[in-house]
């Protein structure tokens, strides 16, 4: 092989590997929007998820009783109205 064969056949690799990572992929297109159940039901997930990490924390002794009294009730609060819009919606 000749050095300008060699200059070509690198050029060609290098245009090559700029096109594999820099072409657009169409990975928007195929993404679906969210409904608002779907935001919802993520959403119940991340308080369930906060609700066992303040137990926990609790019981590490991390968080005094008051503290934790009013962190639990206003995220149950929070699941409660979230789980009654979630019914509505479904029932729908």
């Amino acid at each position: 092989m000749t050095n300008v064969q060699g200059e070509w056949a690198g050029l060609f690799l290098a245009l090559a590997l700029f096109v594999y990572i820099f072409w657009p992929e169409n990975v928007f297109a195929s993404q679906r929007e969210k409904s608002r159940l779907d935001f919802l039901l993520e959403r119940k997930d991340q308080l369930y998820e906060n609700l066992r990490d303040l137990n926990f924390e609790y019981r590490a002794g991390k968080y005094p009783e008051e503290d934790f009294a009013v962190q639990r009730s206003q995220l149950e609060n929070e699941a409660a109205v979230l789980l009654a819009e979630i019914d509505q919606l479904e029932q729908a």
